[in-house]
């Protein structure tokens, strides 16, 4: 076997990503779709032209090997433990799960049933994030430290058609965004430690700024402001920001403090871009990592910036691994550890108490320019030439 198929559930906007950029990949082939609204699945599948099941149907077909969740984060635990129940191994969007407790259902029952549970995101699989990981694994800019990470805007209610599932629980700027840069620090520094936040929220309505609901008012009912401190089992300690709340703001995406020098990573929800290093010199240096097939720049988003977009590199990894047999990077470890830091600084933020951590991972095997090209097609990059979904 050197190619396993997939299929899709849940047809909003981020499953034409996956539909795009499969193509690009050895291991995996998307041959069907399906939705809770048929219309919606069907339109997808003609748009790509792949099948559209029913849900019920897609879980139970012979002849699939993964499937996608792709619903909202609300119903990721029971599609995807339906998807394990079915004999099917099951990759997710993020978060993978909203509470630790159900993580950990979907490990014992993955584990009864000899299946892999992947999750996004991938993008720290992406050239400029490598490049960092390779950085910190030499030793030039010494033991880290400390660190900085925000990520901070007005919300997405002005682009965004139906953004209600991101202003309630489970949505929420720490459960959407965090995953990335969690995620990202975790494969750079390894697992956290304890974690002690701070939260609030601006304003209880959102208005829709785009699409047939434009101008509906929406209930807030998560907090949409969050300050964090994350203590590393490596002994460093990072902060986060994390809101819906700030028109601008002048920090870096990802900061990284050793006691050599530091490290200015670009951010962590794309997969490319330059890396900056700054020594003892107070000289700034800035590194790209040309030779990895991850940051090359294969799509356009929605101000005409080109990125490096491979969205799939999760899912094929995985894909790759089963049939190598090889731990797969985007892992069920991973992803229930940076849960577990996410919903647990929402329950420091709550309690006004430091939480430690129960949960640990190991870093996932990085990913050298050789091994990324080894999970693509032997063909030139395709130019997807499609606005990046958020």
């Amino acid at each position: 076997m050197d190619k396993l198929k997939v299929g899709i559930i849940g047809c909003g906007n981020i499953s034409s990503t996956y539909l795009s950029l499969a193509p690009l990949f050895r291991a995996i082939d998307i041959i069907a779709v399906a939705d809770i609204d048929a219309t919606v699945a069907q339109a997808r599948a003609r748009e790509f032209g792949v099948r559209a099941d029913g849900v019920d149907e897609l879980i139970a077909a012979d002849d699939i090997d993964i499937i996608v969740n792709l619903t909202v984060p609300a119903a990721h635990y029971a599609i995807t433990r339906r998807i394990l129940e079915g004999g099917k191994h099951a990759y997710s969007e993020k978060p993978l799960v909203l509470s630790l407790d159900e993580g950990k259902q979907l490990r014992e029952l993955a584990q009864a049933r000899g299946l892999r549970v992947g999750s996004a995101p991938d993008t720290f699989l992406g050239a400029s994030h490598q490049l960092a990981r390779s950085t910190v694994d030499s030793g030039e800019i010494g033991n880290i430290v400390g660190g900085t990470c925000h990520f901070m805007n007005s919300g997405m209610e002005d682009w965004h058609p139906n953004p209600d599932f991101f202003f309630q629980p489970g949505g929420g700027p720490v459960l959407d965004m965090g995953p990335y840069y969690v995620t990202n620090l975790v494969q750079l520094l390894g697992p956290v430690r304890a974690v002690s936040a701070m939260g609030s929220t601006a304003s209880a309505t959102r208005i829709i700024g785009n699409g047939p609901r434009e101008g509906e008012s929406i209930t807030v009912g998560t907090p949409t402001n969050y300050q964090a401190l994350m203590e590393f089992c490596s002994g460093a300690i990072v902060t986060l920001g994390a809101s819906w709340d700030v028109s601008a703001h002048h920090h870096g995406t990802m900061e990284l403090y050793g006691t050599l020098g530091t490290l200015f990573i670009p951010d962590p929800n794309f997969f490319g871009g330059a890396v900056e290093i700054a020594l003892a010199s107070n000289e700034t240096e800035i590194r790209t990592n040309s030779d990895h097939p991850f940051g090359v720049p294969n799509t356009e988003d929605d101000r005409d910036i080109s990125r490096a977009n491979y969205r799939c590199a999760g899912l094929a990894d995985m894909a790759d691994a089963i049939i190598q047999q090889r731990q797969h990077r985007c892992n069920l470890d991973l992803a229930l550890h940076v849960v577990d830091v996410l919903t647990s600084i929402q329950s420091s933020a709550e309690s006004r108490q430091w939480v430690d951590i129960g949960t640990r991972c190991e870093r996932p095997a990085a990913c050298t320019a050789q091994q990324a090209q080894a999970l693509l097609l032997p063909t030139e990059i395709t130019d997807i030439r499609r606005n990046h979904p958020k």
